[in-house]
């Protein structure tokens, strides 16, 4: 690829000194296409072995996708990186809404901080300068009410910001990143990352500069185009209505939610949190910049008593805050939902470690190590909404049980002894989402292999299911591919998910309308895109051939960083010799090593190291 010097600028943040300065987009890293192409290049140019992730010399990358932007739609996307804090290896987290199109009209590309601030502080950019401001004040202060203060001393409703919350400041190794009310970067602690830097907020205004724009009839007909196939795809309708939480009902009739700590599939009550039942309490829709899909929106909860609007929370908090934890109630649901985007935290790992302390409590595993008395006051049965919003506040005042849990669950088990170990569902430290792995084979695999820990949204395998046998037959030479209790071609199939996805984030694209909605897993769509709206001239082959080099880079990043050695493998607690009931131990490794040779790593997982 060429034509480096239209991506943007480079912003460097120096919080040990206070400075910022600009800096051109290096030539070479233009080889993995931006956003997390080259977050990843970067760190593993420039981050030491060794580095303790909440030290000052961690790296925090936040950093726009090749379109991100544009005029191109749905291209809202700013990935960000770091050294994961509850996992000590490559942290790896996305979000959408307006910051990152914002940024990009300020022509900055990406944000590269490092280094800590001695005293509490947010950074302001707009398309002249960017420097740092005092944030003393809002030190306490919850994510949404630090957007708000920040707005009204710049006398600005425009700005578009990110912020931490008690979560990141507090340094909860699983603290979010948020942008406005609904858009989080939650997994892998990039929040605690912010905080450990003693950086509140960053507050952008938006720009004058053009990225990629539409100005010629062929650049407008290439958006128009891919604009019109997002809308008459089949599923465009329900998502715009729905959102993710529409597909609640579905995954539990499909059989792989994941219920009560992964103890069962589903629930039998799933009527109850179906997201679909929310229409009639959406004040208003929204979503991110450029989206036609808009999938998000306010609710307003008669049966709360409150004039607070909600936000409708998307299918894994539904999930995970509910059946994860035994909770039927979706209004209570959407009450923890909020607060955990409030306050900063992923919801993803928080209801995990609650599932989790729940099922040990059933199981009389607690106290196990830990004092009697960290426990006495807290009622652990499965779906008690009152004590799971008492865990996260004790995980937030470090008090607790909560103290322990907003470690996560493999560091808590590890201190709560007692067996505790084999009912912690996580993957290289990272606490697992909503599918259950032993119910659909690529996404087990997924878990395993993903490069931030177990996470579906990191893979994004909607191929394994989403696709015909016919096309499953002409890509990987088997009908099997689309079983979802098939282990056959499921390294391929893997292939294609992780290298697809990873492009997806390089270019600033949201997921759900190219890979949900058009199952555009080839990106033919793309590139039509991509070359129509930019004068480029990339080719699949260039846009895969980067996927792959991008997902060697992060393993071997893993690799140089991992204490313990990196491992792609599920929990014990999914994993047979023989029972059918869990995933066999010997189907996983067939599955396993196809992913390898597919990938072109050695047996043991290993990539070529980069020339």
């Amino acid at each position: 690829m060429d034509s480096a010097k239209q991506f943007g600028q480079l912003l460097n943040i120096d919080l040990n000194s206070g400075q910022c300065t600009l800096s051109e987009f290096p030539e070479i890293a233009f080889q993995f296409i931006g956003g997390r192409g080259f977050n990843i290049w970067h760190l593993y140019h420039h981050l030491p072995a060794d580095t303790d992730p909440l030290a000052p010399e961690n790296i925090l990358l936040l950093t726009c996708g090749l379109l991100t932007g544009s005029s191109a739609p749905t291209s809202a996307r700013l990935h960000l990186n770091a050294l994961s804090p509850l996992t000590g290896i490559l942290g790896s987290s996305n979000i959408g809404g307006y910051s990152g199109a914002w940024l990009r009209s300020c022509n900055i590309a990406s944000i590269i901080i490092t280094g800590k601030s001695k005293k509490p502080v947010y950074l302001y950019i707009d398309s002249q300068e960017a420097h740092l401001k005092d944030a003393s004040h809002l030190q306490g202060c919850d994510a949404f009410e630090t957007q708000d203060i920040i707005k009204q001393s710049h006398k600005s409703n425009k700005l578009k910001l990110l912020t931490i919350g008690q979560g990141g400041e507090s340094k909860i190794r699983f603290a979010a990143i948020m942008s406005g009310r609904d858009h989080a970067a939650g997994r892998t602690g990039m929040g605690s990352v912010m905080g450990s830097k003693n950086l509140k907020a960053i507050a952008i205004a938006k720009g004058t500069h053009k990225h990629f724009s539409a100005v010629t009839s062929f650049q407008k007909s290439a958006v128009k185009d891919y604009v019109s196939k997002i809308k008459k795809s089949s599923e465009f309708g329900f998502f715009s209505k729905h959102g993710g939480a529409g597909y609640v009902k579905w995954v539990n009739d499909f059989g792989i939610m994941g219920s009560r700590n992964y103890g069962r599939t589903g629930i039998k009550d799933i009527e109850k949190i179906d997201g679909r039942k929310l229409e009639k309490n959406i004040v208003r829709s929204s979503g991110c910049f450029r989206c036609p899909v808009q999938c998000k929106a306010d609710l307003k909860i008669e049966e709360m008593d409150t004039d607070e609007l909600f936000t409708r929370p998307e299918f894994e908090p539904v999930i995970n805050l509910g059946p994860k934890c035994g909770l039927n109630d979706l209004n209570k649901i959407i009450k923890l939902d909020n607060l955990c985007g409030r306050l900063g935290i992923d919801t993803t790992s928080t209801a995990s470690v609650i599932a989790f302390a729940m099922d040990l409590h059933e199981k009389k595993i607690l106290p196990g190590d830990l004092p009697a008395h960290l426990i006495e006051d807290l009622d652990l049965s499965w779906g008690n909404a009152e004590t799971m919003e008492k865990l996260i506040y004790q995980m937030i005042e470090g008090k607790g049980l909560g103290k322990i849990l907003c470690l996560g669950v493999r560091k808590a088990a590890e201190i709560i002894g007692n067996g505790a170990k084999q009912y912690a569902a996580h993957v290289k430290g990272l606490e697992l989402t909503a599918y259950h792995p032993t119910a659909i084979m690529g996404t087990a695999l997924g878990y395993a292999v993903s490069s931030r820990g177990g996470d579906y949204n990191n893979v994004y395998a909607s191929l394994e299911y989403g696709w015909s046998e016919t096309e499953a037959e002409n890509e990987f030479g088997t009908r099997e591919a689309v079983n979802i209790k098939s282990i056959l071609a499921k390294g391929k199939v893997i292939k294609k998910a992780v290298t697809t996805n990873i492009i997806v984030d390089s270019l600033g694209l949201c997921k759900v309308p190219v890979l949900s909605l058009l199952k555009s897993f080839n990106l033919e769509n793309e590139v039509k895109l991509i070359n129509g709206l930019t004068g480029l001239k990339i080719s699949n082959t260039d846009l895969f051939e980067a996927g792959e080099k991008i997902a060697a880079l992060e393993k071997l990043f893993n690799i140089k960083h991992a204490n313990d050695g990196i491992e792609d493998k599920l929990p014990q607690m999914f994993i047979s010799q023989d029972n059918n009931q869990k995933l066999i131990k010997q189907n996983f490794e067939t599955m396993l090593q196809e992913y390898y040779k597919a990938m072109g790593w050695d047996e043991k997982g290993i990539p070529p190291e980069p020339e």
